[in-house]
């Protein structure tokens, strides 16, 4: 007897699923890589214009104040006692990110200085508020 041992039926029909494996593996890192991660606040507001508006790198905290000054942070309303602790929750996972408050042009000032005074209590310097162009 030369060569290979005789293989059976059931040895020679299986099918090797490794490389396709590897395929999907890698598929899954590259739409890893790839994709962009947005936070959204939860809920749309009608922001303020500003005709000295600038474009914000590095949001990862966004506060939403709507019309009748509820606060949402991550798709769900939160308390103005919360604001801190989910704030400083947020800027855990990223410490180089920013708050940017989305605050209604009919929303109270006191509610959007409420959220802007305990953003900076959370210990995040870079607080903005977000408007539409002109």
């Amino acid at each position: 007897m030369r060569g290979q041992p005789n293989k059976t039926a059931d040895e020679e029909a299986q099918i090797d699923l490794t490389p396709m494996l590897d395929v999907v593996f890698i598929m899954l890192i590259f739409f890893i890589v790839t994709a962009s991660f947005i936070k959204e606040a939860g809920v749309e507001v009608n922001r303020p214009e500003a005709s000295t508006s600038n474009p914000k790198e590095n949001v990862n905290i966004l506060i939403a104040v709507t019309a009748n000054d509820e606060i949402w942070m991550d798709g769900r309303r939160i308390d103005v006692r919360a604001v801190r602790a989910n704030v400083e929750r947020l800027h855990a996972e990223n410490p180089k990110g920013a708050v940017v408050i989305q605050a209604d042009n009919t929303s109270t000032t006191e509610t959007v200085v409420a959220v802007l005074d305990a953003s900076r209590e959370a210990g995040v310097l870079d607080v903005s508020l977000a408007t539409e162009d002109n």
